[in-house]
């Protein structure tokens, strides 16, 4: 699929261009890469273990990619210049994998791709397509019609997956023409090694119970045209639930809880509660990343990001909710709203919303159309923030904090500029030094150890006094020999 930037008319696509002046970039000798440089501050206390996955969107295109940093704002991995979206590490099969959406996104905050599966080495093992009859703004078919917002493989070892179909309908009820055009928000359960569709939702199938005069989203000027559709719902998340699936409607500011058969259980309304009487701090708005956890027939804990703004509407500073359900007395209790007092932020669209595995409650925050990352300790304390781009210019989707283990299939990259030599191997996190080997001859079997160097960051260098014809760099765990690079002549 041919993968761009598209011209931006929503906060989630972003400009391209003058970024570059106003944000440093990384460069290196051994890759052709220029992510923006991670800017990272701690408080001193305990962080999650863990490495940092974004994909940027705004800067300028080398910097485009699904990237991995490390603790200290080092990049680790860069993958291809192309346009991502949840870039995360989840289990399939019982191992870890990471999984990335990339594709086409369009002006009005959705998009059309596929969803990639690496294992830890980063070959590609899967890649799911979505087919079928769908329509886009100007007609044209797509090699896939997965959107961007959600790809979450569940504990079924399936994926959910969102898609927006543009559908002609009657929007007279709202003020609009009788042979107007919209969106339709639908998600899909496919089956990943064969792409076969096991489960289809469409919300305007749905329309009896999420009528259009429940949407926040003006119809303005929007939903005369084909190129041009109403988008009434914004579905923008879907987990698996006991009972069925949780999904997240933006536009309608609810999450709604559905039967394995699609249809409504109930609805949290972050206005007026839906079902439920909401209590105290727990209204919500333009929400993201809607999860459901610790559930049982009683009650279940529901986290979102919540955004509270929208591009022409900003609200309330944006937080993280955790509440607790109760589906006895259908009445909400807030467990912890996260902020950091000394950054208020108005994330206009996109973020996340990550409780981190193996803590004692951390969370990490990834704030969308803000350009950073923030993690807080189980008392809401913020203790650690990251920053990859100005304000309101650079976003990513969203952003997580996992443990990961990665071995590239490939070799190591080593450049040999005068007496220096550059080495890297992207995507590595296991090796902790090199070995610089020297030799007279391409075909030498008898190499000379010339240096020993610590990994620095993505790119470690030595400068030698004295250079052979030819260069070899090992990458080691301590005296263990990981990979070597190609044979490197220093003419």
């Amino acid at each position: 699929m041919a993968r761009r930037l598209l011209t931006a008319l929503s906060a989630l696509s972003l400009s391209v261009g003058t970024i570059a002046q106003e944000w440093p970039y990384l460069t290196y000798k051994t890759a052709p890469f220029q992510p923006p440089q991670l800017n990272i501050t701690t408080s001193g206390a305990p962080q999650a273990p863990g490495y940092l996955f974004i994909g940027p969107r705004g800067n300028q295109a080398a910097g485009t990619a699904a990237l991995i940093y490390d603790q200290d704002g080092n990049l680790v991995y860069q993958g291809p210049e192309e346009v991502t979206s949840n870039f995360k590490v989840q289990k399939l099969f019982g191992r870890d994998v990471i999984t990335f959406w990339a594709g086409d996104m369009m002006s009005i905050g959705y998009g059309y791709g596929t969803v990639h599966f690496l294992d830890n080495t980063y070959k590609e093992i899967y890649t799911v397509n979505l087919n079928g009859p769908f329509t886009s703004p100007n007609g044209t078919a797509m090699p896939s019609y997965i959107d961007l917002h959600e790809s979450k493989v569940t504990n079924r070892n399936t994926l959910l997956v969102t898609a927006y179909n543009v559908t002609q309908q009657d929007l007279s009820a709202i003020g609009g023409p009788t042979d107007g055009w919209m969106l339709d928000g639908q998600f899909y359960e496919i089956d990943i090694p064969t792409n076969k569709i096991l489960f289809k939702w469409s919300a305007l199938e749905n329309i009896a119970d999420i009528p259009f005069n429940g949407s926040h989203q003006g119809l303005g000027k929007s939903g005369s045209s084909q190129e041009d559709p109403w988008d009434a719902y914004h579905i923008n998340a879907i987990t698996e639930t006991n009972e069925g699936y949780m999904v997240s409607l933006r536009h309608f500011w609810s999450g709604y809880y559905l039967y394995k058969n699609g249809t409504i259980k109930w609805q949290i309304d972050g206005q007026n509660g839906g079902d439920f009487n909401l209590g105290t701090g727990n209204n919500f708005s333009w929400q993201h990343d809607i999860r459901v956890d610790n559930e049982t027939s009683q009650g279940l804990v529901l986290t979102m990001f919540n955004n509270a703004n929208t591009p022409t509407d900003e609200g309330q500073p944006t937080t993280g909710l955790s509440m607790a359900l109760d589906l006895v007395n259908w009445s909400v209790t807030n467990l912890k709203t996260l902020a950091d007092p000394s950054d208020e932020i108005h994330s206009v669209s996109q973020g996340s919303y990550q409780p981190l595995d193996n803590s004692v409650g951390h969370v990490v925050m990834d704030y969308g159309s803000i350009a950073k990352v923030k993690e807080y300790d189980a008392a809401g304390n913020t203790i650690m923030r990251a920053q990859f781009g100005p304000d309101n210019d650079v976003a990513s989707y969203r952003g997580y904090k996992s443990q990961w283990v990665g071995t590239p299939f490939w070799q190591p990259a080593v450049v040999v500029e005068n007496n220096t030599v550059y080495m890297s191997w992207n995507g590595a996190t296991e090796y902790d030094n090199w070995a610089v080997y020297g030799a007279q001859a391409e075909s030498a079997s008898n190499k000379t150890l010339l240096s020993t160097v610590a990994r620095t960051g993505f790119e470690s260098s030595t400068t030698l006094n004295q250079l052979t014809e030819y260069i070899q760099v090992v990458a080691r765990k301590g005296t263990t020999n990981l990979a070597s690079s190609n044979i490197t002549s220093t003419q």
